[in-house]
């Protein structure tokens, strides 16, 4: 179908001339969105991942021991062998010395953000470890706390600048990325995918060419307490679009907000399970290729997370930035102006916003902070 004939056909079956007014959608993020694709400028060549097929991982529980190939770790278990392993505590990482068979990574972010430095001695300690990733790069932080997309590439790559200035560029296929997938679909699966691309790049600076291993978590920015059914759909697409994005590892975080049962981690879990057997899109190098619109905002994201990252490295870096309250300056003003789109209906949260329409109870200011980064749900403006 030409353009000229989508266009008439769209213009007849919504009574109006002014097709674009009506179907066009602002969004926060900057990017140009198109109400119809017959193309795109660039086709971009497949984004590879770095496991074969995206691991499904899981809290550890006893009774997961036989079904389960893939935990995060928070406490110490004996004799699990012939897992893939993620510590999330830098007590246990100090303790674990893996063999050969183990497949052990590291969720510990070396960044102290409050104190902006890198912990010396921590990155030291992890990278004498025979962990297959040793450095975790969490930006899953800067999502909860209302970053936009590029804003966290754009820190993603200016945290992997600082580690490489540090501990030089074999340090890359040692990072591990802890990303957080949001609830805008297609845009979150560009984001996985857009960060493959300016990463890569970032590699070839130093006569490299890695890929980057991404873990993706669900976000807890548009949960809420009293709509926990509501937050398993959510955290659902979210899981999708870190599958189709082409995550190497996906996790979700407990659908119930403010509490946690054995019964909900099952479910969490098992939200993983339904995705990757009913629809087997754990298994695919690059799902979304081939798609005009991820495509293009695909690119799109590129190229404003990369534009962000020199600013920042011409600025003088991320831990200068950081030091100085303009990183966390720059993620207020978008959390903020988020948050207003979610007070006027402009973001629709149901059963926050959206049926029922609840009383604000805490108003911006008394969220968010322009001196700190905090992770910080929609939902709590009307809890």
């Amino acid at each position: 179908m030409s353009n000229t004939t989508w266009e008439n056909l769209v213009k007849k079956q919504l009574k109006t001339e002014d097709i674009y007014s009506v179907l066009t959608k602002d969004n926060l993020e900057g990017i140009q969105v198109k109400p119809y694709y017959d193309s795109v400028q660039k086709p971009l060549v497949n984004l590879p991942k770095i496991e074969e097929s995206t691991h499904l991982v899981a809290r550890y529980h006893e009774s997961l021991e036989e079904d389960v190939f893939a935990f995060i770790l928070d406490q110490n278990v004996e004799n699990l062998e012939q897992k893939t392993i993620f510590v999330n505590n830098v007590d246990l990482a100090g303790h674990i010395s893996p063999k050969e068979e183990d497949q052990y990574f590291s969720l510990i972010d070396v960044f102290d953000e409050k104190e902006a430095v890198i912990n010396d001695q921590l990155v030291k300690e992890l990278l004498a470890k025979e962990f297959k990733r040793n450095i975790c790069v969490d930006i899953s932080l800067h999502q909860n706390a209302g970053a936009a997309i590029y804003q966290q590439l754009g820190i993603a790559l200016a945290k992997t600048k600082e580690l490489v200035e540090v501990y030089g560029p074999e340090i890359l296929n040692k990072l591990i990325f802890r990303i957080a997938t949001g609830g805008n679909y297609f845009f979150e699966m560009a984001k996985l995918r857009a960060f493959k691309m300016v990463f890569n790049q970032l590699s070839k600076e130093y006569g490299l060419d890695e890929i980057p291993y991404i873990f993706a978590e669900t976000s807890l920015r548009n949960k809420a307490v009293s709509d926990n059914e509501n937050n398993l759909i959510r955290s659902t697409l979210e899981l999708a679009s870190a599958m189709i994005g082409g995550a190497d590892a996906v996790f979700s975080n407990n659908y119930l907000v403010d509490r946690s049962t054995e019964n909900s981690e099952e479910i969490s879990f098992k939200q993983q399970i339904v995705l990757a057997y009913e629809s087997i899109i754990n298994v695919f190098e690059d799902a979304a290729n081939g798609s005009y619109y991820v495509e293009d905002i695909t690119q799109q994201i590129a190229e404003k997370s990369w534009a962000l990252f020199v600013e920042i490295e011409e600025a003088g870096g991320y831990l200068e930035l950081l030091k100085q309250g303009i990183i966390q300056k720059k993620i207020y003003n978008h959390a903020v102006e988020e948050q207003r789109w979610v007070e006027e209906g402009k973001i629709k949260l149901i059963g926050v916003n959206l049926y029922p329409k609840l009383e604000v109870k805490k108003t911006v200011e008394e969220l968010y902070n322009e001196t700190s980064i905090k992770a910080v749900r929609w939902a709590e403006m009307f809890e």
